[in-house]
């Protein structure tokens, strides 16, 4: 049975991954300990069995696999000997080489869920290092895969820009949605209407671009050759290099998902 311990188990990211994990039965709640500064984590009354505690040295004895899941900048910290155990760090921009400088661990697994874990929808990527055991491989696989899709990836640079494209969850379509809203709102819509309306068109439209087998590029030209309405607003858009500013903006994220107070 595998001893869960969670470093920063109180932060809205370990919540959001942990739940699904305890519904689906991946960690029984006896097995699970959970550290914070304060030593009061919500979130987890559904789960009374669950540990908690202040002390990182008191998680570490009691686990054989320790989350990371803490500001990157927060590191500077937390001095531990993780040798002999398995850890998986969810901190954005730490390497697995400086987690071993630090902590000593060999079997490590950098992974980069988003906000989206815990409605099960996240897209996470993850690297593993060589002296990850098989059975290592099987618990991270299932852990993630409670909360959205997994995807193992070879080459650890990929996680910085993948922090950047899908670790921001709902963040870059709700700047999107936003505008569609404040839009609506000054053509005269009900603000409660507007936002309903728009809520249920990025549900609808997510929905179906994750079922069609067509790429986004192909939906956008079945709507360009209708030459409608959609199809004016598109035109509209593109004109005003849309493109330009959502690769500057993921640029920018991923500038910023390279340094240490990511």
């Amino acid at each position: 049975m595998t001893h869960l311990g969670v470093i920063g188990g109180g932060g809205w990211l370990a919540g959001a991954l942990l739940r699904p994990v305890l519904i689906d039965r991946i960690v029984k709640p006896a097995d699970l300990v959970l550290s914070s500064r304060s030593g009061n984590i919500s979130g987890f009354e559904a789960w009374p069995g669950v540990h908690m505690t202040t002390d990182n040295s008191i998680l570490v004895d009691a686990s054989d696999v320790i989350l990371l899941s803490i500001r990157p900048a927060d590191i500077e910290e937390l001095d531990l000997d993780l040798r002999g155990r398995f850890v998986i760090s969810v901190m954005a921009g730490v390497t697995v080489e400086e987690i071993t400088e630090r902590f000593g661990a060999q079997r490590i697994v950098r992974a980069m869920p988003n906000a989206c874990a815990e409605q099960r929808l996240s897209f996470t990527p993850w690297f593993a290092t060589q002296d990850v055991r098989r059975s290592d491989l099987d618990f991270t696989r299932r852990f993630f895969e409670a909360s959205g899709r997994a995807h193992v990836i070879s080459d650890e640079q990929e996680l910085d820009y993948f922090t950047a494209l899908t670790g921001s969850g709902a963040a870059f379509p709700a700047l999107m949605a936003d505008a569609m809203i404040r839009h609506a709102i000054e053509s005269g819509i009900d603000p409660d209407m507007a936002d309903i309306a728009v809520r249920q068109l990025f549900l609808g439209a997510a929905t179906q671009m994750a079922s069609l087998t067509e790429t986004p590029a192909d939906i956008v030209d079945l709507f360009m050759d209708y030459r409608g309405t959609t199809a004016a607003g598109l035109s509209a858009m593109v004109e005003a290099d849309l493109a330009h500013a959502v690769f500057k903006g993921l640029t920018a994220a991923q500038r910023k998902a390279l340094q240490r107070d990511a």
